[in-house]
């Protein structure tokens, strides 16, 4: 092959450099059946780690859920509640509950409610019934109801006769409290068995959009109806609302008071019952339902009047048995281990004031004390050295006038109250303007009053009718103008605006400006406390709650148990009022966890309701009903902003929307349902003007009330424009010249100069500026709760 190019072999790339060096990464047959061994052992293992792990979560759900179902339904669980509840005037739930109990038991007493035991259904339970018409009543009953049974009449006409306003109003409050499990009982149905069953049709039709779906519907006319209903009643698993189960509470079978003999005015409160949700430990504090926060006296463990395995001859409680009760033992609180009554902070007087000046301080002021024995001053003759110390150098008044005027430093921040003019006439004319200063200065607080929004609402009792339907039409006048014209307020023609609006400030953004919150504090803020880490603070609280529990300790009153309870210190009129109560409404007992008594500031999301029509304004009392706790309180509303950490406060609770209201109130875990209620001027009974829910306890959320200062435009040059009725003197025009304006076509600008003598101002725009335009001006300041006169509705 002449010609023929000979044949290169190429040195082949490879990872291995030579042949020994390939072979020392060889592994052998044995190495690896070794490592494939290992492998699969691991794998295996962790395997049968995650078979083992979902056997224990298995085995944990099945022993949780027998524990629950023997703590509701066996020997030593306390009775069951059921509620009836009427949906319209028309239905007699009276009979329905003498029914009820007379299946349960032979014994029925005559009170409002009763608690029977059934040796045929193996349950005990206490039935009441919910007056039609008594708000109040009805949602005490559904805070502590296992079982709300609606009754429905099937002879109503039409479909919207079977709930009437007052059934939907209360459905609509019981929703809002969280509904425990609910049935439907049917009422009054015809006794031919196709009119029957066609009848229960249309009113299982009608209703069913109104109740959760796992609610049944349950004919309950005959003994044959109510006795099916138990036998499925004593299975059923019961649902309560979640906030429940985090305390423990009591429902008072017996109300009674012992008077103190040291104190007359204070006397012993005693409430029987069955210890529910939790153990309850005689050191803890307690909250009785509309009267307040108390210690314990004593806990009496008693023998159980009802037993479920109770002889046939006696299965009713009546008040007799209570009273006879057989003591079993008697838990007495340590005074070491008891949570004090703590509901205020003391504030130290002193906690403000500075500490000891330092050397250098101290060097710098007599340096300055030396300049001052230097200058020379022109005195009148004759004139001590100590009468020249209390005379005003002109000099410094001229200097500090020319500042304040002169400012055109645009920071956002400094709204002050403007000093006064410059220099000292005389001393005559000193007097004077200190004693007109003192004049604007109470007028100025008078006003104040008025623009925050305080409820000057005077007492139903001082004011005739015809007031009082002025002060209404004022409050609803001042809401539709709220709506229409928000924040907008007018500048006052006798008082410089720099002194009405000098607690106001400017910002260049609302979003992201600067606000301290520990910047000018009112004097309730040292009264209040406050958490570093609230959510670490309310785990850690929880969990020895839980633990305490899980122990079972000595001093504590389990659940199931039937216990009598000594609180002490209680106001004589307030134990009245209790005891006159507890003849229509049931009295519940509720168990406080860690800091529970103390006050700070709660916030809430609350939402007005449909059936409130009335104006509820910032700062009007209002009755707070948290979980089972009930506290007077006088909230501000405001906005709640997402990417900002200031809110824009509102004037008035509008409808259709979710608002913060803030108050000054004990502190209160979340979560929890609220129920706001408001006393109308001369009516006893309060109606419900919001509902919501507990959002979080922050005494550092900035609430900020804006008001807009507006004037129009005079003449308009291309982009600039003399704007007059925002200010009537120059003065004021300087003074908030580094606030920027923007008007509502959605120009912006700042001012310029003032213009003349009456407040007219030159400002320049972004852009060019229409006639008919508004120019605005945005100013703010904090706005914070009004502490309430009145901590609980019965102390009213």
């Amino acid at each position: 092959m002449g010609g023929s190019r000979a044949q290169v072999n190429k040195p082949h790339k490879t990872r291995f450099s030579s042949k020994s060096s390939r072979n020392i990464h060889k592994i052998s047959h044995k190495d690896k059946n070794r490592i494939a061994k290992s492998n699969r052992n691991v794998t295996q293992g962790a395997r049968a780690a995650r078979l083992q792990r979902s056997k224990m979560l298995r085995e944990q759900k099945k022993e949780a859920l027998l524990k629950e179902k023997r703590a509701s339904s066996g020997s030593a669980s306390p009775p069951r509640v059921i509620l009836l509840f009427p949906l319209s005037a028309s239905v007699n739930v009276s009979s329905l509950a003498e029914d009820i109990l007379r299946l349960l038991s032979a014994d029925v007493g005559g009170a409002f409610s009763s608690t029977v035991v059934s040796s045929e259904y193996k349950l005990r339970a206490t039935v009441l019934h919910a007056p039609h018409g008594d708000l109040l009543s009805c949602m005490e009953m559904a805070k502590v109801a296992d079982l709300i049974a609606f009754v429905a009449s099937a002879t109503e006409q039409s479909t919207c006769d079977y709930i009437d306003s007052f059934g939907s109003q209360c459905l609509s409050v019981f929703r809002s409290l969280g509904l425990p499990s609910t049935v439907v009982f049917i009422r009054d149905l015809p006794t031919e068995l196709k009119r029957r069953n066609d009848a229960k049709k249309i009113v299982t039709s009608s209703l069913t959009s109104e109740f959760p779906e796992d609610c049944k519907f349950y004919p309950a006319d005959t003994k044959d109806d109510l006795h099916k209903f138990m036998w499925l009643f004593k299975e059923q698993r019961l649902t309560t609302p979640h906030w429940r189960n985090q305390r423990p509470y009591l429902i008072a079978q017996k109300v009674d008071m012992v008077p103190d003999d040291s104190s007359p005015e204070k006397c012993t409160l005693l409430l029987t019952g069955y210890m529910r949700a939790h153990s309850l430990s005689v050191n803890q504090l307690v909250h009785v339902s509309g009267a307040g926060d108390f210690q314990l006296n004593r806990i009496e463990i008693m023998k159980d009047s009802i037993p479920l395995n109770a002889r046939k001859d006696h299965n009713a409680m009546d008040s007799d048995d209570i009273q006879d009760a057989e003591i079993i033992h008697s838990l007495a609180p340590d005074p070491s281990s008891q949570e004090p009554l703590l509901v205020e902070n003391v504030p130290d007087p002193l906690a403000g004031e500075q500490t000891w000046p330092t050397e250098v301080e101290m060097a710098e002021a007599e340096r300055n004390q030396k300049q001052k024995r230097l200058r020379k001053r022109a005195l009148p003759r004759g004139t001590s050295e100590y009468q020249a110390a209390w005379i005003v150098d002109d000099t410094d008044g001229e200097d500090s006038g020319v500042e304040n005027d002169g400012d055109d430093d645009e920071d956002d921040d400094g709204m002050l109250l403007d000093e006064g003019e410059s220099g000292f006439p005389s001393q005559e004319d000193t007097n004077n303007s200190d004693f007109e200063e003192d004049q604007a200065s109470l007028h100025l607080r008078d006003s104040d009053e008025e623009t925050e929004n305080d409820s000057v609402m005077m007492e139903g009792d001082n004011m005739t009718r015809e007031q009082i339907e002025d002060e209404i039409k004022k409050i609803k006048e001042a809401h539709a103008e709220d709506e229409e014209f928000p924040d907008e307020v007018d500048t006052p023609l006798d008082v410089p605006a720099r002194k009405r609006f000098a607690k106001y400030r400017g910002l260049k953004s609302f979003r992201t400006s600067s606000w301290d919150p520990k910047e000018s504090l009112p004097p309730e803020y040292a009264r209040i406390f406050a958490f570093d880490n609230f959510a670490r603070t309310q785990k850690h609280v929880v969990a020895k709650a839980l633990k305490v529990e899980q122990e079972g300790r000595d001093d504590c009153a389990p659940v199931g148990s039937f216990a009598r309870f000594y609180i002490k210190e209680v106001p004589f009129h307030v134990a009245s009022k209790l005891c006159a109560a507890s003849r229509t409404a049931p009295i519940v007992l509720c168990g406080l966890l860690q800091h529970e008594s103390k006050m700070s500031v709660l916030h809430f999301s609350i939402k007005k309701h449909d059936s409130y029509d009335a104006p509820i304004k910032s700062k009007e009392e209002l009755i707070f009903n948290v979980g089972f706790r009930q506290f007077v309180a006088r909230p501000i509303f405001s906005t709640d902003n997402i990417n900002s950490d200031k809110h824009k406060m509102e004037r008035f609770l509008h409808a259709g929307h979710f608002s913060i209201a803030s108050i000054y109130a004990p502190i209160s875990f979340p979560p929890l349902p609220l129920i706001a209620l408001k006393s109308a001027a001369g009516a006893g009974t309060p109606a419900v003007a919001a509902v919501g829910s507990l959002r979080s306890i922050d005494p550092d959320r900035i609430i900020l009330k804006k008001i807009i200062l507006t004037g129009y435009p005079q003449r308009v040059s291309k982009l600039k424009a003399t704007v007059r009725y925002m200010f009537h003197n120059p003065e004021d025009v300087r003074w908030f010249k580094p606030v920027e304006v923007w008007t509502k076509c959605g120009r912006r600008g700042r001012v310029k100069e003032p213009v003349g003598t009456h407040g007219a101002m030159k400002c320049i725009f972004n852009g060019g500026l229409q006639q008919h335009d508004t120019v605005c001006m945005s100013l703010y300041k904090r706005a914070y709760p009004k502490w309430p006169e009145h901590r609980f509705p019965a102390n009213v």
